[in-house]
């Protein structure tokens, strides 16, 4: 299972930023990759992705909640993935952590999400954190 880790500081406390994080349907207004979330029931969610040329699907559950620090989720169908956004205060406001692991059993897809994923997932967490930080400063 490959890792991708990425942190960033918003500038806002930690409350202020984990009250956006848990609203999880609201991810696809933070990132160009993200086409949609459904609800499927408390904590499930179906993101609906389009990276790397393709189309990709995967139900979530949110596994762990603990606010203001811990907002974790893994995989129940489709792209298997798990992962976590860890808050922290600073002085300069918050600094979010995420730490995502996934799994592509397809070794040809396996090799080109790879080479793509972590620059992939940087660039996204960034422009999500981004945005966020735009909504609490709006």
């Amino acid at each position: 299972m490959a890792t991708i880790e990425h942190s960033e500081i918003v500038r806002a406390s930690p409350e202020r930023v984990f009250d956006l994080l848990r609203r999880v349907e609201d991810f696809a207004d933070y990132s160009d990759l993200i086409r949609s979330i459904d609800r499927l029931g408390e904590n499930r969610y179906r993101w609906h992705v389009r990276a790397v040329g393709m189309d990709w699907a995967f139900d979530v559950e949110v596994t762990d909640i603990d606010p203001p620090t811990v907002l974790a989720w893994e995989s129940l169908e489709g792209v298997k993935n798990q992962g976590r956004y860890q808050l922290r205060a600073v002085p300069e406001g918050t600094e979010v952590s995420l730490t995502l692991s996934y799994d592509i059993r397809n070794r040809l897809m396996e090799k080109a999400v790879n080479k793509a994923a972590k620059p992939l997932v940087g660039k996204v967490s960034r422009q999500i954190l981004e945005r966020v930080e735009a909504r609490l400063n709006a």
